[in-house]
């Protein structure tokens, strides 16, 4: 078994790496949601083979499963053994990203004249998914408590959906703010879309980053009538740092549903990256070690983080994040003058993302990727401490 040593940290500077070569070279980047890890060895090593071959033709792919040996059934039996959820292999359609799915179910099912619902802060491309489709935005507030816990408020829930609603956009886990919602929580929303008529689309891209005393859920395994009633987004790029090659799926159990959206791709999405496919099978044949080791780290690192901002970054509020590797961090209480991000970018030289840029009830909040060596997240911490302590004048204790 191979020991990964998630403490170097790769020079991406060299790479076409949007995370580092956005900002000037003295801006600590912890914004786009990639790690700074090295990928699987069984990945790199699979795509150094498929390389050799020197051949990089189209891929044979029928409407909607990929013809990569093995693949869809690895999907099959990964969910099953994951999430206790039993799929076919022709339930699988693949995609060369999330975000393409969600946008690509609101041209199918929400065009034209019809409404999607999104629960904001919420990943931007979510937010923007309406406005991208040409379609109605609609959109409900998470509430949160004191200690930055986030919920769905039911009865909110139910009066977000109009008449004209046709979708409704799930982010679970939730990005940003790190929630795993329950079972309980799931079958609620879902009752109220199917009571409702409205379909469901779940974006589960982070769902093997759920951290420990948490579980996820796919809506879709909640029940028969639900799996009619959703199509499912989910991918190893997030859980293995396979973002930059573009491999996705669905996952839609009606077969009705399925059509239309097939039909739907056409001559507008294309098949998925070769290597992207290649990258796949390997990581979900032989990713598990590293996935296990990658999810202590993280929780180590998560952990750090939340004690930091607690005993010396007062003023800053953050929850716990029960899965991804995305800390949301409230910052109303700390005296900045303006935007945080802007303060924290122009000040401390650091890159996090605008809460702003989530939607509503993100203002004043700023996204901090902690999918990093720790040396590299500590030094994110001690310029945030330094140009705090400066703003306040005098030491933070």
């Amino acid at each position: 078994m191979n020991r990964y040593d998630f403490d170097q940290l790769p020079d991406r500077r060299a790479t076409e790496s949007l995370k580092w070569l956005y900002y000037e070279k003295d801006v600590l980047p912890m914004w786009v949601a990639d790690m700074d890890f090295r990928s699987p060895q069984p990945v790199i090593d699979a795509l150094h083979r498929r390389i050799e071959h020197g051949v990089f033709g189209y891929p044979l792919m029928d409407d909607h499963l990929s013809e990569t040996p093995g693949l869809c059934d690895l999907i099959v039996n990964w969910l099953a053994e994951h999430y206790r959820w039993h799929i076919s292999p022709e339930d699988i359609t693949y995609l060369p990203g999330v975000v393409t799915g969600f946008n690509l179910a609101c041209h199918t099912f929400a065009a034209p004249g019809g409404g999607v619902l999104v629960q904001t802060p919420v990943y931007t491309p979510i937010l923007k998914a309406a406005e991208h489709t040409g379609v109605i935005h609609h959109e409900m507030e998470l509430t949160h408590d004191e200690g930055g816990r986030y919920a769905v408020d039911l009865d909110t829930f139910r009066e977000s959906i109009s008449t004209d609603t046709r979708l409704f956009i799930l982010c679970n886990p939730h990005n940003p703010v790190g929630k795993v919602f329950s079972k309980q929580e799931l079958e609620q929303m879902a009752e109220v879309c199917l009571d409702k008529g409205v379909l469901i689309c779940s974006d589960e891209i982070h769902c093997e980053l759920v951290y420990q005393g948490y579980r996820h859920v796919p809506i879709a395994s909640l029940d028969p009538e639900i799996a009619q009633n959703t199509i499912t987004l989910m991918s190893p790029s997030k859980t293995f740092n396979l973002a930059g090659l573009q491999c996705s799926f669905a996952v839609i159990q009606n077969s009705e549903l399925r059509q239309k959206y097939l039909a739907a791709r056409k001559g507008l999405v294309p098949w998925v990256n070769l290597m992207g496919l290649v990258a796949a099978k390997a990581a979900y044949e032989q990713g598990q070690s590293w996935l296990d080791q990658v999810l202590v780290y993280l929780e180590a690192n998560r952990d750090y983080l939340a004690d930091f901002v607690r005993d010396e970054l007062p003023g800053i509020a953050m929850a716990k994040p029960e899965a991804t590797y995305l800390a949301w961090l409230d910052c109303r209480q700390t005296g900045i003058d303006g935007n945080p991000y802007r303060f924290f970018l122009e000040q401390g030289r650091i890159a996090f993302n605008d809460g702003a840029t989530f939607g509503k009830g993100g203002e004043g909040f700023v996204r901090l990727n902690f999918g990093c060596p720790r040396s590299m997240l500590k030094e994110c911490l001690m310029r945030m401490k330094e140009v705090m302590e400066m703003q306040s004048e005098q030491p933070i204790r």
